[in-house]
């Protein structure tokens, strides 16, 4: 009885180990996608970020 039990409780563990694994992989996946989907609307980017270099505010001029 014992050892039946232990396999079982074995087999569950294998079997939850796998669900696991399953979910972290679609989750990776769907934050990977929303992610970078994100990053390409450029919804990180400041707003004087978009066309050419804007890195300093109108009326200053980096120093050499």
């Amino acid at each position: 009885m014992a050892d039946s039990a232990k396999s079982l409780g074995q087999q569950a563990e294998e079997s939850l180990e796998q669900v696991a694994e399953a979910v972290r992989k679609r989750f990776d996946e769907l934050i990977e996608g929303r992610f970078s989907d994100l990053i390409r609307e450029g919804r990180f980017a400041d707003p004087g970020d978009f066309g050419t270099d804007q890195g300093h505010p109108a009326g200053q001029h980096q120093r050499r």
